[in-house]
C-alpha cells in the first residue's frame, strides 16, 4: 500500500535538507551534548554511559527532523543548538582544565 501523496515531502531539496539534518545534524547535537556535559562532570562516566545514551538521542533527534515542515530551519535549529553546546564545552574546559 502506497503512502498518502499529499503527507510526502514534494521539494527535492526539503527532503535533501531533512535527511541530512536527521543524520548529520542530529549526531553533531548528540556528540555535543555529551561533549560539553564531559567538561563539566566526570568524564570517563559521561563518556561510558554516552555510548548508549547518544544513540537514543541521536534517534530522538533524526525523528524530530522528520516533523518538522521546513528542514532548512531543522537545520539551523540543530546547528544553534550545536553552538551553543561548544560555547557550554568551551567555558567547561576553561574552568575546569583537569577534568
Amino acid at each position: 500500500m502506497p503512502a498518502n501523496k499529499k503527507y510526502l515531502t514534494p521539494s527535492a531539496s526539503q527532503r535533501f535538507a531533512k535527511i541530512t539534518a536527521a543524520i548529520l545534524g542530529g549526531l553533531m547535537v548528540a556528540v555535543m551534548f555529551h561533549m560539553a556535559l564531559a567538561s563539566w562532570f566526570n568524564h570517563v562516566a559521561i563518556i561510558i554511559t554516552s555510548t548508549f545514551s547518544a544513540f537514543i538521542l541521536w534517534a530522538v533527534l533524526m525523528v524530530l527532523a522528520f516533523l518538522g515542515k521546513n528542514g532548512w530551519k531543522v537545520w539551523g535549529i540543530y546547528l544553534l543548538a550545536s553552538l551553543v553546546l561548544f560555547v557550554i564545552f568551551y567555558f567547561g574546559k576553561q574552568t575546569n582544565p583537569l577534568v
